[in-house]
């Protein structure tokens, strides 16, 4: 490599790459530290002592980030004759979670996912009568599973689609359902509906991108050593 101007070119585009690769594993640390208070914030949430359930008019402004898997208590009726079986798979097994209409006097309707019943398990009814329930606030599944759509029309569902259950059936919903906890009225455990097996996790593998990336510049600095050394030898 005998041309200045190319050795000049050649060493730009390398501090170039060395310090992008350099700042996009920062990001991906940053994003770590992120996601790892995400998940204390989330599970501090879980465990607090349960809340009033989300008024009506607070509805609009439920979100993600405050609200999801914060506990919650519901006070009212559950519609016994409707039933909504959603496909799902748990450390149970495979089957069915139960998810059932409580109709509360203040807090309007919330659908509530009574739990997990296996295939081929007959579903105990939800009690009859006012009833007291705690659960998680969950967001609603829209569109289907990764591998299969909802089928409304058919009452067929993979996930938890709030809106086009409540179209399905004609309701007014809330628009987030709730995983009961364990022992709960609707969810008695033993062949089921069993609750309490909400699965809170989050996809955090950001420190191996971060590693990813401190590594593509460290392999950038070893390229340029050698070809510092190989155009030393030409020279």
């Amino acid at each position: 490599m005998k041309s200045p101007l190319a050795r000049v070119v050649i060493v730009g585009l390398a501090l170039a790459a060395f310090a992008g690769f350099i700042a996009l594993g920062n990001w991906q640390l940053e994003r770590r530290a992120w996601k790892l208070a995400l998940i204390d914030r989330v599970t501090q949430r879980a465990h607090a002592s349960a809340l009033a359930a989300p008024l009506p008019a607070e509805w609009p402004d439920i979100s993600r980030d405050p609200d999801e898997y914060r506990a919650i208590v519901l006070r009212g009726h559950f519609i016994r004759e409707l039933d909504i079986p959603v496909v799902a798979a748990t450390e149970l097994g495979s089957g069915y979670w139960i998810l059932t209409p409580l109709q509360t006097e203040t807090r309007g309707t919330v659908l509530v996912n009574r739990g997990f019943v296996a295939q081929g398990v007959d579903t105990a009814p939800a009690p009859s009568g006012d009833v007291r329930v705690e659960g998680l606030l969950r967001l609603s599944e829209p569109g289907g599973s990764v591998l299969r759509d909802n089928v409304p029309a058919e009452d067929r569902w993979y996930s938890r689609d709030v809106r086009a259950i409540a179209e399905r059936h004609g309701l007014t919903l809330a628009p987030y359902f709730v995983d009961a906890l364990s022992n709960q009225p609707g969810s008695p455990g033993g062949s089921g509906p069993v609750g309490g097996l909400t699965v809170i996790s989050f996809h955090n593998s950001h420190l191996v991108y971060a590693l990813t990336w401190y590594g593509l510049a460290a392999m950038v600095v070893g390229a340029a050593v050698i070809v510092y050394r190989e155009s030393r030898t030409l020279r």
